[in-house]
């Protein structure tokens, strides 16, 4: 006997309301691993790691139909193996957290050294265990001297790059301290300091698609091509799927997507799918897409998504919105010349001139106007609103954002920058 088919079921309001929520863990899970590619289960991001581990095979499969990165979950850590969009664009360094400043030749050099180090130290260590081993390791290697780099701890420079390199290891929980105090160790080496090593987290730092020690090559663009380098596509449907691939991790990771720094192939297929592109991203993260002529960029309504902002209060941020402003004029009124380093320190001058009673203390001292001038510029850079080259700085086509007599709306979305 046939029997009737059951009549849809109608979505009700609770229904409706589940998915909203679904959708806002899953933009939230999918964010903070934007913004930090390694959560851990007791860490700063608990909350966000508990919604990526409860939503990661919809997490999963969007990153990998996207943007073709892998997202590997445990108990303990969750892992986005991002394949940066630009491997040339150095403006997504490590960063020392007091002051802000990017890491040097060195303490990327201390960092690997370090790393290695953990990898073959017992369960707790020292930090003085960990500082021989490095100074070993680094004299071992004629490299490194034959390139400019010595570490020997024989001034307190040294220390300094070594306590850096530890506080960023520490940041990223692959140290948990125990006892003492780096600052001490600073004055004083003889003072020590004692952790425990996170050996899950540790494991999953390196995130590449080959083993440095297998490259052959020597230098460096070789060997940074060769250890992110993917299968090649030997299809059409396969070469459309990287371009896909591509355009989501500049527009996911950059805060300026332009134009002209897409290849033909990358103009045309994103001339074509756009809306589509733009509205998936959008769906995932919340992000706005703003579209100009001459590119696109995806703005942060909530300000929580992004790592440097501006406006942004502070002397810092204050400065560097002043010279966006000047530069934007400038870019106006020459029509794209290279603006000199002098011009730009003579403009902070000027600035903290006018701003010094409102400013911190210490932009009155010598030498601050080139170092105030130094930091704005690097935060104009990282947020692709300059060119950097030896004798001065380009402005690019998103600065005109800032230019003076500009119409800007209150709370004006941020320019999204993820590390």
């Amino acid at each position: 006997m046939n029997t009737p088919d059951k009549p849809p079921r109608k979505e009700t309001p609770i229904d409706s309301a589940r998915e909203q929520e679904g959708q806002h863990q899953r933009r939230r899970a999918l964010r903070a691993l934007l913004q930090r590619p390694l959560l851990t289960a007791d860490g700063p991001f608990s909350d966000e790691f508990g919604l990526v581990r409860r939503h990661t095979e919809k997490l999963r499969d969007w990153l990998t139909t996207h943007t073709g990165w892998a997202l590997h979950v445990t108990s303990e850590i969750a892992r986005l193996r991002k394949t940066p969009a630009d491997l040339g664009d150095t403006t997504f360094s490590a960063v020392e957290a007091r002051t802000g400043l990017p890491f040097s030749r060195r303490r990327y050099v201390v960092l690997c050294l370090a790393l290695v180090a953990l990898e073959r130290s017992d369960r707790q260590t020292t930090l003085t265990i960990l500082a021989d081993s490095i100074v070993t390791a680094c004299q071992a290697e004629p490299v490194f001297a034959a390139n400019g780099i010595v570490f020997d701890l024989s001034d307190q420079n040294q220390r300094r790059d070594l306590v850096a390199v530890i506080r960023f290891i520490i940041d990223r929980q692959v140290l948990s301290r125990i006892h003492g105090d780096e600052e001490q160790y600073l004055r004083d080496e003889r003072n020590n300091v004692l952790y425990t090593v996170n050996r899950p987290i540790l494991s999953a730092m390196l995130c590449v698609q080959r083993g440095p020690s297998t490259i052959s090559a020597s230098s460096l663009d070789d060997r940074l091509g060769a250890i992110t380098a993917e299968i090649a596509p030997d299809t059409e449907e396969a070469a459309n799927r990287r371009i896909r691939w591509q355009l989501n991790r500049r527009l996911l990771e950059q805060p300026v997507l332009y134009y002209r720094d897409l290849t033909d192939a990358e103009h045309t297929y994103l001339d074509r799918q756009r809306s589509r592109i733009l509205g998936q991203i959008t769906d995932a993260t919340g992000l706005i897409p703003e579209v100009r002529r001459e590119g696109i960029a995806m703005l942060d309504e909530s300000g929580e998504f992004t790592d440097l902002k501006l406006a942004e209060e502070g002397t810092d941020g204050h400065l560097t919105l002043l010279l966006a402003e000047f530069l934007a004029t400038e870019a106006r009124d020459e029509g794209g010349e290279v603006i000199g380093y002098g011009a730009l320190r003579a403009k902070t001058a000027e600035l903290i001139g006018e701003h010094r009673k409102h400013w911190r203390r210490d932009v009155t001292e010598p030498g601050a106007d080139h170092a105030l001038t130094e930091m704005a510029l690097r935060r104009l850079e990282a947020l692709r609103l300059i060119t950097r080259f030896d004798h001065g700085v380009l402005p690019r086509p998103a600065i005109a954002r800032y230019s003076v007599g500009a119409v800007t709306l209150e709370n004006e979305p941020a320019l999204f920058s993820a590390t």
